[in-house]
């Protein structure tokens, strides 16, 4: 079965300072990198990614700790899965690449990433798109019963002493297939070939505790670094397009774009029909908005 991504997709593997980051770029045109989330790859762009690549440079990455990205010893701190340092390692990817500014789209956790990258490097991001999240520090001042049982993996997977390492370790294969469908509702399944993809990277004990650690970090040294932010009224300052499953939970528990507004200047957006992967779940409408978005960005620097 092959994997889902067009041949003129090319691999290239980044060292960026002594983390090889897998990459992907096709395409020509403004440049914008494509975060996944979790517990996914690059491959979940595999519909959109190639629309898109008609009239920009899509770079695809697995973020560290995930697919056939480095995974980095973990520390005391969980600093080396912070977003912080996860956004660092895609700027350097695009630097890499010969950009110094870039729009960046993400998914789930590469939302999160995406977010740590426009804050911390403003100069870099020309535009920012975030699929199916609310930011971190929202997520967690609003925390209650419902988001306890809706995002039970937030806990659990924050959780210490290599307790949902050992469980998760013991079928991945399950756990994969089981957080997936049960997130699904939109017209499109999923491809077996992109499944077996992420069954595939996920079995590898290094990335299931380094997708723990991406949620310890996020329990701890991300809100820090986030309530530092909001503390000295800073936001992310080009525009935002927030895209969301109206049949998911953030869909039906937030009001996203108003939650987006404390967090960001220039913020648009809208639902889709479907749940949490929006790519998958409902591809065209995804990228066509995303096009549409993509298309006001400023010409590359190379």
């Amino acid at each position: 079965m092959s994997v889902p991504l067009p041949a003129s997709f090319a691999r290239r593997l980044i060292d960026v300072d002594g983390v090889r980051i897998n990459t992907f770029v096709s395409g020509d045109g403004p440049p914008v990198l494509l975060l996944h989330g979790y517990p996914q790859t690059h491959l979940i762009w595999h519909h959109v990614a190639p629309v898109l690549a008609r009239k920009h440079t899509v770079v695809l990455t697995d973020l560290r700790g995930y697919g056939d990205s480095d995974k980095p010893a973990s520390t005391p701190d969980h600093g080396a899965y912070s977003k912080r340092a996860m956004a660092y390692d895609q700027l350097l990817v695009m630097r890499e690449l010969g950009f110094d500014r870039f729009a960046v789209v993400g998914h789930d956790r590469g939302g999160r990433v995406g977010h740590r990258l426009a804050l911390d490097h403003p100069r870099a991001v020309t535009r920012l798109a975030v699929l199916d999240i609310v930011p971190t520090r929202h997520v967690f001042r609003h925390a209650d019963t419902a988001f306890g049982l809706g995002h039970y993996h937030w806990f659990f997977l924050a959780a210490g002493g290599g307790i949902p390492e050992h469980l998760i370790g013991g079928d991945p294969e399950f756990w994969v297939r089981a957080r997936m469908r049960g997130r699904h509702r939109g017209g499109t399944p999923f491809d077996p070939a992109a499944q077996d993809e992420y069954v595939r990277c996920f079995s590898d004990p290094a990335a299931i505790h380094a997708s723990c650690e991406d949620y310890r970090a996020a329990a701890s040294i991300d809100l820090r670094h986030d309530d530092t932010d909001a503390d000295a009224g800073w936001r992310v300052s080009c525009p935002v397009l927030v895209l969301w499953g109206e049949h998911g939970f953030v869909g039906q528990t937030y009001d996203v774009l108003d939650a987006w507004r404390g967090y960001a200047a220039d913020v648009r957006g809208q639902s889709l029909p479907c749940d949490h992967y929006l790519a998958e779940e409902e591809p065209e409408a995804t990228a066509k908005l995303l096009g549409s978005f993509l298309s006001r960005t400023p010409a590359a620097t190379r």
